[in-house]
């Protein structure tokens, strides 16, 4: 299967513009008459409902696919870049190129979102793409395997199931680039397996995302955007705000209004409620409840449901640096709050935190403060007053920094991720272009190094593309002045339209 897919790379088909437009068009179709069987099959892995799935997953590959098809073309043209001196009678340019056959391993917790806009950005790149769904969304691996074959070149884009082992026979094999999506752990062995190829990889993490909160903001909002955050999905989001970092009193105002959003959203037992998910498993499920019943203090929230694998939202007080849920990422809908003395100790505590976050979340109305956080912390990505609201955002980067990842995509970044940029210089015979680069050549004199500093000394030439489209606009003005000056002098001005008259 894979080597039958590197053919297919070899033999040039996936570059073509109207193979890949095509594909992409498969894709649209795929998401467009399977929505209701693609949001069922995430029920049965998650429990998640399928309005959530629709919104937070299939929504997003539809406008993703379409994106990928309104601009694969422009994407894929050559740009030309600026000159200098020295290359001033040469064309440098810059070609996008295919990586080549590229491995796709994703995760269970969006198993649509995860493994479908890579796909769609490795498709619209002209790469052939191995996919591999997770083993823990078995519904949703098993879907994809079915249906994907049925709208998209089977022997260009195989779908793999399995679980560990398949996965570490595929990372033996030599691919041109591997997109992970998963934990830190396994995403140091991922990177190991594909350096014995040298292969560049993509690492699309995890770590603890912070929340400042001060006291600026309409606490009402603040509450209802954190908690959504930290509710969507049962907290099983990379990007979930993992912990809150605010004074005392901005603590006591956050908690009032917590507990009222909580209790609109999901009423007096929430386990009941049909807009809750629940956790992945019982292992997960046990993880999670050690974690909140070994840290501070359950101030909102606490109740544990086995047999249904659900958390009640939970806020936690008094909870100590050092506590258990403070050394991993928790990933479940349990909120530690630290308190802090003002944003500097926030900063402080940030920066003291070994791994690097996935996203910093800034509740703050003051530009100073956002600012200070911005420019003082290390983060993959930063959103202020909301959660995970960026993610949406195609034209933003999204990706990690140090522990939580390496590489980014959505949109635009996702065909560049699947894009080797190739530079190019040609040169012709030009006799001006060679007597002013023959200074490299020996014998080695001062007036040839001179010559050759003054040549690599200054900077590259303005860009001056922009010249003929403002020749054009002027020219047009100039149309329009000539046509006013001869109907006034015909004596044809009343039947000049609106816009010359």
């Amino acid at each position: 299967m894979v080597e039958i897919a590197r053919r297919e790379f070899q033999s040039g088909k996936t570059t073509d513009i109207k193979f890949r437009k095509a594909n992409l068009r498969g894709l649209l179709h795929f998401y467009q008459e399977n929505e209701t069987e693609l949001a069922d099959a995430v029920y049965a892995d998650l429990g998640r409902i399928p309005d959530e799935t629709i919104v937070a997953e299939i929504s997003l590959l539809l406008r993703d696919v379409k994106t990928m098809l309104a601009n694969v073309e422009h994407w894929s043209q050559q740009k030309t870049v600026g000159r200098s001196l020295a290359t001033l009678l040469d064309w440098p340019y810059v070609r996008p190129q295919p990586r080549g056959l590229v491995l796709i391993l994703s995760a269970w917790n969006y198993p649509l979102q995860l493994s479908l806009l890579p796909l769609s950005g490795a498709i619209a790149a002209g790469c052939c793409a191995v996919l591999k769904p997770s083993e823990l969304a078995p519904a949703t691996a098993a879907l994809l395997a079915d249906r994907l074959p049925r709208y998209l070149e089977s022997s260009c884009y195989p779908v793999v199931c399995g679980g560990v082992p398949e996965s570490q026979r595929l990372l033996q094999l030599r691919f041109d680039h591997v997109f992970f999506t998963g934990s830190t752990a396994v995403g140091r062995l991922v990177a190991a397996a594909a350096s014995q190829h040298l292969t560049p990889v993509t690492l699309e993490l995890g770590g603890k995302s912070p929340v400042y909160l001060d006291d600026s903001v309409n606490m009402e909002y603040a509450a209802r955007r954190i908690l959504w955050g930290k509710t969507v999905n049962l907290g099983q989001t990379c990007i979930a705000p993992d912990y809150l970092l605010c004074t005392k009193a901005t603590e006591e105002a956050f908690l009032e209004a917590g507990r009222r959003v909580l209790h609109q959203w999901f009423g007096e037992r929430p386990e009941d409620s049909p807009s809750l998910g629940r956790m992945l498993n019982k292992r997960h499920f046990s993880r999670v409840r050690k974690l909140l019943e070994n840290s501070g203090r359950v101030a909102l929230g606490g109740r544990c449901f086995e047999e249904a694998l659900i958390i009640e939202p939970t806020v936690l007080t008094d909870v100590r640096a050092e506590d258990p849920v403070m050394e991993e990422e928790i990933f479940g809908p349990v909120l530690p709050i630290i308190t802090v003395s003002s944003a500097d100790d926030a900063i402080r505590f940030i920066n003291s935190r070994t791994p690097h976050a996935l996203s910093l979340y800034i509740f703050s109305s003051r530009r100073d403060v956002k600012d200070r956080f911005i420019r003082e912390t290390d983060s993959g990505t930063v959103m202020c007053n909301d959660t995970m609201y960026h993610a949406i955002v195609e034209q933003l980067p999204f990706g990690g920094v140090g522990t939580s990842g390496m590489g980014a995509y959505h949109g635009k970044h996702s065909f560049d991720t699947f894009s080797h940029y190739k530079p190019v210089l040609e040169r012709n015979y030009n006799p001006v272009a060679e007597l002013c680069c023959s200074v490299r050549y020996p014998p080695y004199e001062p007036t040839k190094t001179r010559l050759a500093k003054l040549l690599l000394k200054n900077p590259a030439v303005p860009d001056l593309s922009a010249v003929k489209y403002t020749i054009v606009f002027l020219l047009g003005l100039l149309s329009i002045y000539l046509i006013r000056v001869f109907a006034q002098a015909l004596g044809y001005e009343d039947r000049l339209p609106d816009f010359l008259a």
